[in-house]
């Protein structure tokens, strides 16, 4: 009897957690815009002027997208690293045009005069700030960062600069291979994930007990709920072609650490061409996750994201040109 009552009572809660995430989930991602984040500033002229869309055609090669939130200490080395690293690629090939987007996702610090100054030293045509009047989330600051890029190839980097940047080389010349054959490359379909897999076992050696323990439990649930076809889904070095992170980010759900496996979670179920290679990285002293956060985040977006799917709850549009709902919102 007391074995009927426990399954009963586990019975009931999930019911109730079903029913609560069919009654507050959104059949279809929302894309929150403030007024004032559709625009960037231009530090020489004092001018702001218009971000582009992904919609439009790419006008450049590449765009690095950079999330920041309370990044002011960090973000210098990371872009200083980047910029030498893309100048110098430019100077060598005039096709190599880029532009680098920071995200400042609601900092309290002076994140964005960071980037300002960049800014200014570079030129607006080639580093440009968005900043966001309320933090999203790194998905979130990611996502907005990439529907107001303009290059044909989309990288998307962590402001604490852990990944050595000149390995973007190995992600283009991947995402050459995955898209040979097919269409150009900015018809074409395809992701390229940097991944640290291969530093594991001297992770493993580094690492508390109890960071083994969130990492190892969070590659389970990933490969048991999500996704399969890539082992490091969480290393924040990933390159898209332009049509990609078109169809992708306006269809991501999740806002925060998790949406990496939202996208590859997408990118398997759309056939997307996907590839993982691997990158040097190095851990960078900075945020820590508690036990609060990790457990929400590592544990429970990946099994709700499986329920969403799996329930029909979570949908996106097939098309190469989704009708995603854009809400723009006035200046809070």
């Amino acid at each position: 009897m007391l074995l009927l009552g426990l399954l009963l009572v586990l019975g009931c809660a999930t019911l109730v957690m079903l029913l609560f995430i069919y009654l507050t989930s959104e059949t279809y991602a929302k894309v929150i815009r403030f007024k004032e984040e559709q625009f960037y500033l231009d530090p020489k002229t004092a001018e702001k002027l218009r971000f582009p869309s992904i919609e439009d055609e790419s006008t450049i090669l590449l765009s690095v997208i950079v999330p920041a939130y309370n990044e002011e200490k960090r973000l210098p080395v990371m872009l200083e690293e980047c910029l030498d690293y893309l100048e110098k690629k430019l100077n060598s090939d005039p096709s190599c045009t880029f532009e680098v987007l920071i995200v400042d996702d609601g900092s309290n610090d002076k994140t964005t005069e960071v980037g300002l100054s960049y800014s200014k030293k570079y030129g607006c045509d080639k580093v440009r700030v968005l900043t966001l009047s309320t933090n999203r989330g790194k998905g979130g600051a990611v996502r907005l960062g990439m529907l107001s890029a303009r290059g044909k190839q989309l990288l998307f980097a962590d402001a604490d600069g852990a990944t050595t940047f000149e390995d973007i080389s190995k992600l283009q010349n991947n995402l050459k291979e995955l898209v040979k054959g097919y269409q150009p490359m900015d018809k074409a379909l395809g992701l390229v994930c940097g991944s640290r897999a291969h530093l594991e076992k001297e992770a493993i050696a580094s690492r508390s007990f109890f960071r083994t323990v969130l990492m190892k439990g969070f590659h389970l649930l990933v490969w048991l709920f999500a996704a399969r076809s890539v082992r490091d889904t969480q290393c924040g070095f990933k390159l898209l072609t332009r049509p990609t992170a078109r169809l992708c980010f306006p269809n991501l759900h999740i806002e925060r650490w998790a949406f990496d496996v939202e996208l590859i979670y997408i990118a398997e179920y759309m056939n997307i061409p996907t590839g993982e290679v691997s990158v040097r990285w190095m851990e960078i002293e900075g945020k820590k996750y508690t036990l609060e956060i990790s457990l929400n985040q590592m544990g429970l977006q990946p099994y709700l994201l499986f329920l969403h799917y799996r329930l029909k709850i979570d949908r996106w549009d097939r098309s190469m040109n989704p009708q995603w709902t854009h809400v723009f919102f006035p200046s809070l």
